[in-house]
This record gives structure tokens, sequence and C-alpha cells, in this order.
């Protein structure tokens, strides 16, 4: 059985709330779980102390019974220093500015400094 530690929502028509549960990777979304080992409201500012609610013994049994954290739990996790942050990788260079856009970046930034 392959265990997954991901978010379940829960909450009203825009407005999203999120229970951060262990489940069967086969079972939905919303669906059958385990345990409840979190919540998460994305409604609250970022630094507020209720945003992401983590039960820490419960969540580092699961880890250590093999279960993988989706990538947005994942973070959360790394963030509270329960397992490694995970990586990003670079963003694509084909949506940085192109040549003729960054010239006048640079124009202007000339421009503004002079």
């Amino acid at each position: 059985m392959s265990l997954k530690i991901r978010l379940a929502r829960a909450g009203a028509k825009k407005r999203p709330y999120y229970h951060i549960v262990v489940a069967d990777s086969r079972s939905p979304r919303d669906g059958r779980f385990i345990e409840k080992v979190g919540s998460y409201n994305p409604m609250l500012p970022a630094d507020h102390a209720d945003r992401i609610r983590l039960v820490d013994e419960r969540i580092k049994h699961w880890l250590s019974n093999g279960a993988l954290a989706t990538d947005r739990v994942a973070r959360f996790l790394g963030n509270a220093g329960l397992a490694p942050k995970p990586t990003y990788n670079e963003q694509p260079k084909q949506s940085a500015p192109k040549a003729k856009a960054q010239e006048r970046a640079k124009a202007a930034a000339a421009a503004a400094a002079a």
C-alpha cells in the first residue's frame, strides 16, 4: 500500500480549507483517508500562526513508515523542519524577457541612475 501525505479539500465555495491527511494513494482526494495530521487555511495571512497546523509526532511516524508527501505538503514540512526542503528547478528561459525588452530595461535603469 502506497501512502501519501496530502491535502484534502474542505470548506465552502470560494472559501478553501484543507486537511492534511495520510491516505492510500489510490483513494480519491476528498475521500477515504487513514488519519488527519494537520490543516491548512490559505485564507489567513502568510505569517498567521493558524495558517498551517501540523501534528509533528504523527507526521514523523508516517514518514518513517514510508509515506511520501505531495509537493505542497513537502514545502510545508520543509518549512517546519520535519523533512528536508524540496529543491525547485529554475524557471524556464522561455518566459524571461526577450533581448529588446532587456535593452529597454537597461536603458531605463541607466536613465534613472543619471
